[in-house]
């Protein structure tokens, strides 16, 4: 049983240390990929306040495909290249999105998102998903963000792809 508890008074990377650990713990000899992201999803949603959205969108062909979430029902596929998630899967580069709807053909899933943040999810130089969160509050997002979620997105590189 896993029961993880959150320190609302630690700083942003403290705090991505701390998810990191739970994520690791969490995925740890698990080799199914929908069970992980499912976790990873779950403990994402546990860790991090103000969000609406926490999820992975997977890479099948050349689209995005609705994983595992928490939150809203969501838009299902996402041709890469649109919105802010097509974009960070077509790019391959992280993207933080103070206000959505300044971003050029932003795909509104949830109307109360304001802010977003997307890292692509990478292994052997392919983007194989992306994590995803949005928040109702604009600027929700910044560089601290990014960077406890793209040491998440190598745990989740490995937990997607683990076998047997």
């Amino acid at each position: 049983m896993f029961d993880f508890q959150t320190d609302t008074g630690l700083d942003k990377p403290e705090l991505y240390e701390a998810l990191t650990q739970a994520a690791q713990a969490l995925v740890y000899g698990e080799s199914d990929p929908v069970a992980n992201m499912a976790n990873l999803s779950a403990v994402i949603w546990q860790f991090l306040p103000d969000l609406n959205w926490a999820g992975f969108y997977r890479t099948i062909g050349d689209e995005l495909v609705l994983g595992p979430f928490m939150g809203k029902p969501a838009c299902i596929r996402i041709p890469f290249g649109q919105g802010v998630c097509g974009t960070a899967a077509a790019s391959a580069r992280t993207q933080v999105v103070p206000d959505v709807h300044a971003f050029p053909g932003h795909i509104a899933c949830d109307a109360e998102t304001r802010s977003e943040v997307v890292v692509p999810v990478v292994v052997d130089g392919k983007v194989i998903a992306v994590i995803d969160l949005d928040s109702p509050t604009p600027s929700r997002f910044d560089e601290a963000d990014a960077a406890g979620l793209e040491k998440l997105a190598l745990i989740a590189a490995k937990a997607i792809c683990a076998t047997p």
